[in-house]
């Protein structure tokens, strides 16, 4: 049985689902699965201008980066042009990356012509029902490289991916970045980190953490199956969610000390009764530095 052809083109693209992939810690594992027709960094028996010109047949189409229907070309042909052309051949189309999926960064550059391949932040593109019957959405800046493994070895394996609205694998994406955080028992508490990279304390109050609104399972399948950004002490800069970039990083907009914005599916009366009650206490353990604290 003849194994499946991949293909990885880019579009505008900082490399950065590319090199995160590459981290993969059984990375050549996950590929032998697949007959690998080209990668803008592995070496392949085809070179880019191979690929467009000669139109090798593709079964799994992997996309990375912004979208731009002219005006950037390759090997002087549009990319447009040689993405939609596979597009059209590919049992699956896989977006790596919240610029492939969503706009992203390079969105912000020229917001009325560049966007995802199939969204444009939320919205649907004219290419979105050519595509959409398979479709499936790796939002991320980067993508955690075993979210895409997750989705390639299903594809592999014959088995059907699972997903929402936006086309996300419901098995990575129906949670948020705060499921899994080590700092949870400090959210609850309403103790907050006072800077970056201490082991103690929430982020989301004073450095703007989107873990509560983030959908990802960062804290759950960790990075390399190592760590995380809130388990380092960054923050979580939503970078999933279709409204990444936003401005004011490292900033959560309050009124009167309440949140502007409440945790995904929280309601605002709940909210505001849990944090009444945990901010009427002092937990020694919570304000205290973990290494000194003894009981």
């Amino acid at each position: 049985m003849s194994k499946p052809k991949l293909l990885w083109l880019q579009s505008i693209s900082c490399n950065g689902n590319a090199h995160s992939f590459l981290n993969h810690p059984e990375l050549f594992s996950i590929l032998a699965h697949f007959e690998l027709i080209y990668h803008p960094i592995l070496e392949t028996n085809y070179l880019l201008e191979d690929i467009i010109k000669k139109r090798v047949e593709c079964d799994v189409l992997i996309l990375e980066g912004s979208f731009v229907q002219e005006g950037f070309l390759k090997a002087g042909v549009e990319v447009s042009t040689t993405i939609e052309g596979y597009a059209k051949r590919a049992k699956h189309i896989i977006t790596a990356g919240t610029c492939a999926t969503f706009g992203g960064i390079f969105k912000q550059k020229e917001p009325d012509k560049i966007s995802g391949f199939a969204f444009n932040i939320e919205e649907k593109t004219v290419r979105y029902e050519e595509y959409a019957s398979k479709l499936i959405s790796l939002p991320g800046c980067p993508i955690n490289p075993r979210w895409l493994s997750f989705v390639l070895l299903m594809i592999a394996n014959g088995k059907k991916v699972e997903i929402d609205r936006l086309h996300r694998p419901v098995e990575l994406y129906r949670y948020t970045v705060h499921m899994g955080c080590t700092r949870n028992e400090y959210f609850e508490w309403k103790v907050d980190a006072k800077n970056f990279g201490l082991k103690e304390g929430c982020l989301f109050y004073e450095q703007g953490c989107q873990a509560p609104f983030t959908r990802g399972s960062c804290n759950k399948i960790l990075w390399y199956d190592t760590s995380s950004k809130t388990r380092v002490g960054t923050p979580c800069f939503g970078c999933t969610e279709p409204s990444f970039p936003q401005s004011s990083l490292f900033f959560t907009k309050t009124n009167m000390g309440i949140p502007a914005k409440m945790p995904l599916g929280v309601p605002r009366r709940a909210y505001l009764t849990l944090t009444g009650v945990t901010k009427s206490f002092k937990i020694k353990r919570f304000s205290t530095r973990l290494l000194e604290y003894d009981e």
